[in-house]
């Protein structure tokens, strides 16, 4: 078994286990991860357009997944600009691009990094703007150069999320800025609809093995803490009820889909308002210097 990112006990109990992937929670931290990730060539796999209905999808930006990424492409930037508003940024994990076009048109000086080589070269074509291939362990940004990181729904999908969070510590300038978001599994409709996860073999908020990890509000906040960081904000928000539960048209044809989102969509619509939210937003800020 994998030792855990944060904390580094192997000590963990078993969650829920999906397409072969064991999703297990440390007892020590509580820390939730993949207990025997893909491989390297794996993952790399899993963000080829080529291998992902969902990403090549939103190289269409008439498509139904491209419009909903511009929703939240707006989102992102209206929960970031609560702390900063100007300043190099750069966008970890940028997709094609939508986030970056916002960003740009709104002041920043902006560029992004992107694992998947087929998105990096759409939003260099989509924006017009740097776009390095890799992680933020292959960038060649200079320590210290970067005002504002965003990774927005990065830090479940990469395999060390303490290093990169170390490796965003050292990017940014004293006083800088990270900001990202990740699925909660702590939020209101995975809280309700554990109980039923394993009897139906079926939790659609973990998504391993796309999801390596999955975070609560106080995970999240200790492990970018632990990279140095000082916790400035949260906010609690919902997974588009579409994305998690399937459009209505295509519920409309699984009879016990449509019963379980009957049964789980109000949680999910209801948990932001009691500060249970099955997705949430942190910034974060790197210490100034003395």
């Amino acid at each position: 078994m994998t030792e855990c990112n944060m904390c580094g006990s192997a000590s963990a109990k078993p969650l829920f286990r999906a397409k072969g992937y064991d999703l297990v929670r440390c007892v020590q931290c509580d820390l939730a991860y993949v207990s025997n990730p893909p491989d390297e060539n794996a993952l790399r796999k899993l963000y080829s357009a080529g291998e992902s209905d969902y990403h090549s999808e939103l190289h269409d930006p008439g498509s139904t997944a491209s419009r909903r990424m511009a929703t939240i492409a707006a989102r992102h930037l209206k929960f970031t600009r609560r702390f900063v508003a100007s300043g190099r940024l750069v966008d970890v994990g940028c997709s094609s691009g939508e986030f970056l076009l916002l960003a740009h048109e709104a002041g920043f000086d902006c560029s992004g990094i992107e694992f998947s080589r087929e998105s990096a070269e759409e939003a260099h074509r989509r924006t017009g703007l740097g776009i390095e291939r890799g992680t933020l362990h292959d960038t060649t940004l200079a320590p210290g150069s970067c005002d504002v990181l965003t990774l927005f729904d990065v830090i479940e999908h990469v395999p060390d999320p303490s290093a990169d969070l170390r490796a965003a510590f050292d990017l940014l300038a004293p006083g800088g800025w990270l900001v990202l978001s990740t699925p909660n599994i702590d939020g209101l409709f995975p809280r309700l609809s554990y109980p039923l996860a394993n009897r139906l073999d079926y939790w659609p908020h973990p998504e391993p093995p796309h999801h390596l990890f999955q975070f609560s509000e106080a995970t999240l906040a200790r492990i970018v803490e632990s990279a140095g960081f000082r916790v400035a904000g949260t906010r609690h928000c919902n997974i588009d009820l579409a994305y998690t539960f399937g459009a209505p048209a295509t519920l409309a044809r699984m009879p016990k889909r449509l019963a379980y989102a009957a049964l789980f969509a109000p949680a999910a619509k209801l948990g932001p308002l009691v500060g249970m939210g099955d997705w949430l937003y942190l910034a974060a800020r790197k210490p100034s210097a003395n």
